[in-house]
């Protein structure tokens, strides 16, 4: 099968993706037009966890206006249009809108009614950075329970797991749960599978990453036998360093253990990957079948929030 006209023309659905982790080159020319592409391109290559830190700091800094982060909604629907894509739960960085000094409802209208112009089915996870504490995950938690009807389906944490381990959020989880959210959670992607338990612990249903769950026996059979799916991103965490190599990574490992597993791009622009290129990677690299790849497809569809 050609990758580029197989993968592409399947009818897929992603849910650890980044808003602002999508910023094409050529669309962060146009939000700072001091910048050439090539300028861009250099900004996104770099060296481990921290230089990606870096990268997507340098993203964020030039969203200034509600306007611009309508335009990345935009460009990155396109693009998921252009895939096959049909429902999308995008990660907006809400933690990032209150850092920056920035208010959060014009951010939120602008980037639902981009995202309404499009047939793709969309739906909002608001992300707290777990390093800046409980107060702004709750903060965050709060402005995702008001917009429950309004598209947000789900409340998560991301950022450094070592520096805002998860035990520290577990009265916020339980605030969302009962203001009716789903609920995601980094970990396991640069930290043991210590942290995937403690995501669980709190209430995760998902876990974003979670590859270093394949280094505890007892966490895969309870990821298996509870049916909860780990969003793994392989190329983003070859970029990362989260593994040494992408012969180490072990989505197949994951897989043949029964731990459901779905396939994401994280931050497409940053990583130069596409949805259809981790299904062809996952194929090409670890041998996954087409029925295989079929049925993680399907799993994409079958955990959704909504």
């Amino acid at each position: 099968m050609d990758p580029v006209t197989g993968y592409r023309a399947w009818p897929k659905a992603e849910l650890h993706l980044h808003l602002e982790g999508s910023v094409e080159p050529e669309t962060m020319q146009e939000l700072d037009p001091g910048l050439s592409v090539e300028a861009v391109r250099a900004m996104y290559r770099f060296h481990g966890f921290q230089g990606f830190i870096q990268a997507y700091k340098s993203v964020v800094e030039r969203l200034r206006t509600p306007q611009d982060y309508a335009r990345i909604t935009r460009a990155l629907l396109r693009r998921l249009a252009a895939e096959t894509v049909q429902y999308a739960e995008i990660t907006l960085s809400a933690g990032v809108v209150l850092w920056k000094g920035q208010e959060f409802a014009p951010v939120y209208t602008a980037v639902r009614q981009a995202a309404a112009e499009f047939s793709i089915e969309v739906h909002w996870i608001l992300d707290a950075v777990r390093h800046f504490g409980v107060e702004h995950a709750m903060r965050i938690a709060e402005l995702a329970a008001e917009r429950v009807n309004d598209g947000v389906v789900a409340f998560g944490i991301g950022g450094d797991e070592e520096r805002g381990p998860a035990a520290w959020f577990g009265e916020v989880y339980r605030f969302a749960k009962g203001g009716g959210l789903g609920l995601t959670a980094h970990a396991g992607e640069t930290v043991g599978p210590e942290s995937v338990w403690a995501a669980l612990e709190i209430g995760a249903e998902r876990i974003g990453h979670g590859i270093r769950a394949v280094e505890d026996p007892a966490l895969l059979r309870h990821l298996r036998d509870r049916r909860i799916p780990l969003e793994v991103c392989i190329t983003s965490n070859v970029a990362t360093g989260a593994v040494e190599s992408l012969d180490a990574h072990p989505v197949r490992r994951l897989y043949d253990a029964g731990v459901p597993i779905t396939l994401n791009t994280d931050d497409p622009a940053i990583f130069a990957t596409t949805l259809s290129g981790e299904y062809e990677l996952a194929a090409r690299q670890f041998g996954f079948s087409e029925a295989e790849l079929r049925g993680i497809a399907q799993n994409a569809f079958r955990y959704g929030f909504r």
